[in-house]
């Protein structure tokens, strides 16, 4: 491993890196999940499809239980808006916050409103399901990789914590901005696994070896045969590539 990226990743375990997305339709759902997992899992992704069935005070209960949070909001609209918004999610004790980091604006609002407390908020530089074409559909001529990093560069200059970035742009991400910037990487699946939904995916070792700090999985863990037993799998995958 590049000696510059390994003094990136903080002082973790492996199993803290691992944030295991709860993206199932109820909270019955979660909450089984939750429990099949167990310790084997510290930290959860909360994202729109729970909060719409009352995923908000399902979060301020596993915070208050201990576990790490991971409000995954994707907040996009005007300053104040913005900045009010991300104070309310600073009460309900997540640990990360994730708005679209298309412009200065809206980052520098969520850093005032995140101001003071422990919540760190991280940029949506560009969705993991999108491509080239994709991008030229909204008339963005720029490469996926290209326009992550203009927008890391920006939400680094703003002030905020960190980005989401898939594991074939960690690298470059980290070379332009800080070894203090996080790098929180989903589209995480093991060699072989299938893709899905996803365009540019990474396996544990290689996203961590490139400097990620965390690894977002959700589906290979929540519908595997064995959660906990998958779990642990990509844990001992992160492990070997500290």
């Amino acid at each position: 491993m590049d000696a510059a990226l390994k003094i990136a990743n903080p002082e973790l375990s492996p199993r803290e890196r691992l944030i295991v997305a709860l993206d199932v339709p109820t909270l019955d759902d979660a909450r089984r999940l939750v429990d099949t997992l167990g310790d084997n899992v510290s930290f959860y992704k909360i994202g729109l499809e729970l909060v719409m069935r009352g995923g908000l005070d399902f979060a301020r209960g596993l915070a208050g239980a201990g576990k790490n949070i991971f409000l995954d909001m994707k907040l996009l609209d005007i300053e104040n808006t913005v900045e009010r918004a991300v104070a309310n999610a600073a009460e309900t004790g997540a640990k990360f916050l994730t708005i679209h980091g298309t412009d200065t604006k809206t980052m520098a609002a969520a850093a005032a409103g995140c101001s003071g407390s422990d919540l760190k908020v991280l940029t949506v530089t560009v969705l993991t399901n999108l491509d080239s074409n994709d991008l030229a559909e909204q008339g963005i001529s720029s490469t996926p990789e290209d326009l992550v990093i203009s927008r890391a560069r920006m939400a680094h200059a703003a002030g905020l914590h960190g980005v989401i970035a898939s594991g074939r742009e960690a690298a470059a991400v980290r070379h332009a901005t800080a070894s203090g910037f996080l790098i929180v990487t989903p589209g995480i699946r093991m060699a072989g696994g299938v893709a899905g939904d996803q365009t540019r995916v990474a396996t544990p070792a290689a996203a961590i070896a490139d400097g990620a700090n965390y690894l977002v999985v959700g589906r290979p863990i929540s519908q595997a045969a064995d959660p906990a037993a998958a779990a642990q799998a990509f844990v001992a995958e992160i492990a070997s590539a500290d």
